[in-house]
């Protein structure tokens, strides 16, 4: 099954980085994020954020686990997602996202499956879970 919506971020904590730090030419960045979802995908989830990025060229790369809960195509429950993309300036490439096995509570108890995320040229923020329930 497929379940699709938008998301809007509603928060982004910064979080120190833990120590030593390994100097490179782009530093590593830790934060926590809240999102909230709208679409077949109803809810809100909190990430776990780590990037190495540079702002002026949009290069870099980032990876999250994200805890949602909320409902997909109306059923209710939570699981953890892991997602990660890379970017060159323009567009994302070398993306990976998973549904993580065994996370899954209430109807969504047994979810796996895949996904994705899209940022739209007007700065809409897409996700899309392609899942299966377990019986």
């Amino acid at each position: 099954m497929r379940a699709s919506g938008t998301f809007k971020v509603a928060g982004f904590t910064p979080a120190p980085v833990p120590s030593p730090a390994i100097e490179t030419a782009l530093p590593v960045g830790v934060a926590t994020m809240e999102k909230q979802y709208e679409g077949e995908v109803v809810g809100h989830s909190v990430t776990l954020f780590t990037a190495a990025f540079d702002q002026s060229t949009g290069t870099g790369t980032y990876v999250a686990m994200e805890s949602f809960e909320g409902t997909l195509r109306g059923r209710a429950g939570a699981f953890n997602f892991a997602h990660s993309a890379t970017t060159l300036g323009e567009g994302r490439e070398s993306e990976f996202f998973v549904i993580v096995p065994a996370s899954g509570t209430g109807s969504m108890a047994g979810i796996t499956g895949t996904g994705g995320v899209a940022v739209d040229a007007d700065g809409t923020h897409r996700i899309w879970f392609d899942y299966e329930l377990g019986q």
